[in-house]
């Protein structure tokens, strides 16, 4: 199961959203090309990035943020926010971004992310964020009335990598991941499935990563490391197990 930690971006520093609320955000550093360092030091081969800022404006804000954690960060790149064109997904991935996450335009233009899919089979990931398991876009501002299953199933033939699930409700807040929201996720389709929201500690991980035959590829973690209640190399150790 694939640990990964977590950078995301707001006016070029590193940050945490509590329920992805912009104004309750925690600043955890300004250096994002140290903190991917120190992430890969401790052994992490992927990493989650997002461009906050650039999922509310729709398009990319934090680029020089972006470049230089592909500066400094050895291993594989995924990164979300503010991609809603076949330039801007196109453009990150010419810079080496290895996957690139796409949500608002999944919901809005499920085409276009078919098309840069079978162009770039396993670089496209779709971010399935549920509130009250509706899925949410234009960086959470808004709800739709679409259940996440119907989203996801749009896309199991179309050569996505993965299906990235948040729990709106509990993201940033430490409350334990949505096990039970993910795996249903995961059982009711083919795509591989990606936690995210919630993770408070090593507890967290224990339970999910016995589900891995049943689809579950991944877990997003971010708080929980800045804050010290999760020790990466440990995650990491208990994910290469699964």
């Amino acid at each position: 199961m694939i640990i990964f930690p977590a950078i995301d971006l707001k006016a070029g520093n590193v940050v945490r959203l509590a329920e992805g609320d912009m104004d309750r955000a925690t600043v955890y550093g300004d250096d994002p090309g140290e903190q991917a360092a120190r992430f890969a030091m401790a052994g992490a081969s992927w990493l989650h990035v997002v461009d906050l800022d650039g999922a509310f404006a729709g398009e990319p804000v934090n680029a020089h943020a972006v470049e230089s954690i592909l500066t400094r960060f050895p291993g594989k790149v995924q990164l979300g926010g503010g991609i809603r064109t076949r330039e801007g997904a196109e453009r990150w991935l010419e810079l080496g971004v290895a996957r690139v996450v796409i949500g608002t335009a999944a919901l809005k233009d499920p085409e276009l992310v078919k098309a840069l899919a079978k162009d770039h089979p396993g670089k496209v990931v779709v971010a399935v964020d549920a509130r009250d398991g509706m899925v949410a876009t234009e960086g959470w501002a808004s709800v739709s009335d679409l259940p996440v299953e119907d989203l996801a199933r749009r896309f199991e033939d179309a050569g996505v990598a993965a299906l990235l699930f948040t729990d709106i409700g509990r993201d940033g807040l430490l409350k334990g991941c949505n096990v039970e929201a993910t795996l249903a996720l995961a059982k009711a389709q083919s795509l591989p499935v990606i936690a995210s929201g919630g993770v408070a500690g090593i507890e967290d991980i224990r339970a999910l990563a016995p589900h891995t035959q049943d689809g579950i590829e991944g877990v997003i973690t971010g708080r929980a490391l800045y804050d010290g209640r999760l020790d990466l190399a440990e995650a990491l150790r208990l994910g290469a197990e699964m």
